[in-house]
């Protein structure tokens, strides 16, 4: 196919592709699947090999948060009956933490939900990344706390920090379908400011709101215009008692091909499979390996994940290998640019936080509802049930 061969060959040359390119992927039939999958693989083993990295999420703060991000079960006024606590102290924080390391992570995400940290809440932060730097020699540490002010950033880089999440997640033009207590530009704006602390910037999106295929092309194009290290792909948990508790759009073809398509237009960043992967890829996870480099294990924010030792296996059976403490994640040539930043990325990239937005097409592709594959995390970090990892 003309197309694949030309994505391939920018891919390989670290090339924008055409949007109209980028549309086209995923345009592509089922019948075309495989092909686009090996085309793309093409670009990954490339940049990353057959590496995967390991991440491990710690969810701080636990619900109560109040902003209304619609797909986030998290939110301002959400019944999802999910864990709901305040901030972990610290050496609970590096238990969790540890856990996740000893199953193979190479970095541990710190996530905590509200619109944005207070300073005494970064103090906070603060001390639990030196907890955890200290008993977990040379992983790496992201933090995800929302919006940031100014010196914020700079703090949790002395902190010990590497990276900074703050997911784009959607278009710019659809965002004020799924979040009116923010905007796209104060997420930007969060960004723009971890990078100029130094921290490694994580930044990503969530495909089946009820989007468009331009939306998806917009965000990604986004994406790849403000550079992070590292770009999570979440696929909508439908979770009940949630706006998008009914936006069943997706198929594992469909994720195949939006991985396909990130993977094409940002071809030398950590594509990471994150939250939703289990419930939309089910038994087409290890194809979607060809794709990303980077996922989590085990469990998410407030949702289970798939058994830590089956990520494991899953790798291993699918040909690839866990990446190594010792292995610096990013090409070399992203390593040199970003020389002197000191984030844990260059020396050696989270689960996310009424009706469809405006204008989203009918799905062609529809799965039938699978809330079995829904379920509400019940153990690990706020419980004194063992983690999954």
């Amino acid at each position: 196919m003309d197309l694949l061969n030309t994505l391939v060959e920018k891919g390989l040359r670290r090339e924008l592709p055409t949007r109209e390119e980028a549309l086209a992927v995923l345009a592509t039939s089922d019948d075309d699947l495989l092909e686009v999958v090996a085309a793309a693989g093409k670009v990954r083993r490339q940049w990353f090999g057959r590496r995967v990295k390991l991440n491990y999420l710690v969810n701080l703060k636990s619900g109560l948060c109040p902003e209304d991000c619609s797909y986030c079960s998290q939110r301002l006024g959400s019944k999802a009956e999910i864990l709901k606590y305040t901030w972990l102290k610290p050496d609970e924080a590096s238990k969790a933490a540890a856990a996740g390391v000893a199953g193979g992570a190479k970095r541990v995400c710190l996530v905590a939900s509200g619109r944005g940290p207070t300073d005494r809440d970064v103090d906070r932060v603060s001390k639990t990344i030196e907890a955890i730097k200290d008993q977990n020699e040379g992983v790496e540490v992201c933090a995800c706390l929302g919006l940031l002010s100014g010196g914020q950033a700079e703090r949790l880089r002395a902190a010990g920090a590497d990276a900074y999440n703050h997911n784009l997640n959607t278009s710019e033009g659809t965002y004020g379908d799924i979040t009116t207590t923010h905007t796209y530009a104060d997420r930007v704006d969060t960004v723009h400011q971890a990078q100029a602390a130094g921290l490694s910037a994580c930044s990503g999106l969530i495909a089946g709101m009820g989007e468009s295929d331009k939306d998806l092309i917009d965000v990604v194009f986004s994406l790849r215009e403000l550079d992070p290290d590292s770009v999570p792909v979440n696929f909508l948990i439908p979770f009940e008692g949630t706006p998008l508790a009914k936006e069943w759009n997706l198929t594992p073809q469909r994720c195949l091909r939006i991985l396909a398509m990130t993977r094409f237009v940002c071809p030398d960043v950590e594509v990471r499979l994150a939250g939703g992967r289990e419930v939309h890829l089910r038994s087409m996870q290890p194809l979607a390996l060809n794709l990303v480099n980077s996922i989590f294990l085990g469990d998410y924010l407030t949702s289970e994940g798939q058994a830590g030792q089956a990520d494991l296996d899953m790798i291993a059976d699918a040909g690839f290998e866990v990446e190594g403490a010792d292995t610096t994640t990013l090409p070399e040539h992203r390593v040199d640019a970003a020389a002197g930043t000191g984030c844990g990325s260059h020396s050696g990239g989270c689960e996310p936080c009424g009706d469809a937005p405006a204008g989203a097409p009918a799905q062609a592709e529809v799965s039938a509802a699978r809330t079995d594959l829904v379920a509400v995390r019940r153990r690990g970090a706020g419980t004194d049930l063992a983690p999954n990892a």
